[in-house]
């Protein structure tokens, strides 16, 4: 009888200690799955974070582009020779003569611009064709006075001012 109630105390024993490991391992491993999930969920953070970083940059590479093509639009302040280079080319291509009479600076620091006051000389069809090149170039001006007057027989002169958008020279790019 002795050898059955030690068998069963032993066998009592084997489970007893069986069920503290198993309880010490299930903790362990519930607190190792926990600091796994915390971990996941990082990566998860750090993951939709670089997304979103590389759907920027996506962004500003696009915006970029077009950044420049508006900038286009825009005379930048050590440009204004070459702007009115390009004028006076429109006119002899169209068989007139421009001159600048004056250059000033306006607008505000936010929307600067300059002004031009130009002299058209040519005939009729050739001063109205060289206004309208002028006026319908691809910047952003505005013609603020114009008049036209007949000098001689198939001679005619027009004066006017036209107001042109610029931009300040170390703003002309940007980085993406």
């Amino acid at each position: 009888m002795k050898s059955i109630l030690s068998h069963i105390i032993l066998v009592g024993l084997l489970c007893v200690m069986l069920l503290t490991g198993y309880s010490v391992w299930y903790v362990i491993v519930e607190k190792k799955s926990v600091a796994v999930a915390d971990l996941e969920s990082q990566i998860s953070a750090k993951t939709q974070t670089e997304s979103r970083i590389n759907a920027i940059r996506a962004s500003l590479a696009e915006i970029a582009g077009d950044e420049a093509s508006l900038q286009s639009y825009f005379v930048p302040e050590t440009g204004v020779v070459s702007f009115i280079d390009d004028l006076e080319g429109r006119g002899k291509a169209l068989g007139t003569t421009v001159n600048v009479l004056s250059v000033s600076a306006g607008g505000t620091t936010a929307l600067p611009s300059f002004t031009l006051a130009l002299s058209i000389d040519g005939t009729f069809d050739a001063v109205m064709r060289t206004v309208g090149a002028i006026e319908y170039a691809p910047y952003d001006l505005s013609i603020s006075t114009l008049s036209v007057a007949q000098d001689a027989k198939n001679k005619w002169h027009a004066d006017l001012n036209v107001s042109v958008g610029s931009m300040i020279a170390n703003t002309a790019t940007s980085t993406p």
